[in-house]
Formats: structure tokens, sequence, C-alpha cells
């Protein structure tokens, strides 16, 4: 089942069980594929697309919630923190720290990289092979850290 017929049947579910919260979280996600499917050339929606905007939205509201928090907004920051939970069920798990550690020190070893200088050839390799697996955030730091060593 596509994400955009999972998150379609859920809508119907989320009315009929009159949650709110959930119902606009799943909304404005249908909003983001409507508008990537939609744009001038744009192909069928792969996989790997469906979870970049997944992660993108769990982004944005991560990024809201950290500003709703310095400017004592609880109530704002409780409806961001809930959409995160409810968009976080449509990703996958999040890969572990040593599993990220393991698949990077591989890539680091496969492009030769040797110091911190070489960092852009890591993460342009890690960015594709990670895409929709970690946070591009988690990738950098271990990427800089191992690079350190």
């Amino acid at each position: 089942m596509s994400l955009k017929t999972q998150i379609d049947a859920d809508i119907k579910a989320a009315m009929l069980a009159r949650d709110s919260a959930k119902l606009l979280a799943l909304r404005d996600i249908k909003k983001v594929i409507l508008i990537e499917e939609t744009k001038p050339g744009a192909e069928a929606l792969t996989e790997a697309d469906e979870m970049r905007i997944l992660q993108k939205a769990v982004k944005q509201r991560k990024d809201s919630a950290e500003i709703y928090k310095t400017q004592n907004r609880p109530e704002l920051l409780e409806k961001e923190l809930a959409e995160i939970a409810i968009i976080e069920t449509y990703l996958p798990a999040a890969m572990s720290a040593d599993e990220l550690k393991s698949i990077i020190a591989d890539i680091i070893a496969k492009v030769g990289a040797k110091s911190p200088a070489d960092m852009g050839k890591v993460m342009g390799v890690a960015s594709k092979e990670l895409a929709g697996k970690a946070e591009g955030r988690a990738i950098s730091e271990m990427v800089k850290t191992l690079l350190a060593q």
C-alpha cells in the first residue's frame, strides 16, 4: 500500500474517530504529497521521495517546536510534538548510533577519506546511501567524529 493510500485511509479513520489533531497532521502530509506530485515535470513519487517528504515535515515541526519552547508557548509546543509523533508512525524506525557508525566507517574506507578535509566526499556518498534511514544532522555529526579520529 502506498503512503498516499495509507494516509487517505487514516484520514477517514481519524474523521470517524473525531481525532482532530491526527486529522490535521494527516491532511498536511497529504497536501505536501499532492504538491510534490503535481509539480511540473514530476514523475510518480518513489518510496524514497515519500520518506524524504515525511522527514522534511518532521524536521519543520521540530524546528517550530524549538521556537515555541524558547518563546514559552506550551500550547503550540504540545501541538507540534503531537504532530511529530503522528508523522513518525509512517517513518521507518530510526537507525541506531552503532549502525550509523558502522555504515559511515565503511563509506569512509570506500572513498578513502583520511582527514576532516575529506568530509565533502564522505557526505555526498553517505547522504545518498542513508537517505530516509538517518537524519542529515546525525550523519554529519558521525562523519565529523569519525574523520577527526
